[in-house]
């Protein structure tokens, strides 16, 4: 739970930082946000420490490694994949810009896309029914925003 921890801290504490210039999100829109995360973030929290039961050879399990390499390839394409939207236009640029490098030469919603992967690895990692509506969640949520955008 320490992986999911730091990057539900990444998410909220300092990719928001690193934002140089964007569009005001409104009130109603962050307050949905919030409140779905804290409901998410306890949901996953006690799902695995209090209900989630492992065997003991579980971290050698082909679905635990399988779903940890998932999500840590997510993880990683998801923050390069910001990195690189972050610095698509200089200081007072305006105006749309299409991201190039990393997965974004092979999908238009890379962030999306590193996203979706990791929660579905994760998911995979842990085996419970909550993991897996957090990643399906994800994947609506993210995949019509992803459609969104390519359009």
């Amino acid at each position: 739970s320490n992986s999911f921890s730091f990057l539900v801290r990444y998410r909220a504490l300092i990719f928001p930082l690193l934002i140089r210039e964007g569009k005001p999100t409104p009130f109603f829109t962050f307050v949905l946000a919030l409140l779905f995360c804290v409901y998410n973030g306890y949901l996953q929290g006690r799902s695995l420490s209090n209900y989630a039961k492992y065997p003991s050879g579980w971290l050698k399990d082909s679905r635990f490694i399988t779903g940890f390499i998932g999500w840590l390839i997510g993880m990683a394409i998801n923050i390069h994949s910001d990195h690189i939207l972050r610095n698509l236009r200089k200081p007072g640029e305006t105006g749309y810009k299409i991201p190039r490098g990393g997965m974004f030469e092979y999908v238009s919603g890379a962030n999306f896309f590193g996203e979706i992967l990791e929660w579905f690895g994760f998911a995979l990692a842990c085996c419970t029914i909550e993991s897996l509506a957090f990643a399906l969640c994800t994947l609506f949520i993210l995949g019509s925003r992803a459609k969104q955008h390519h359009q």
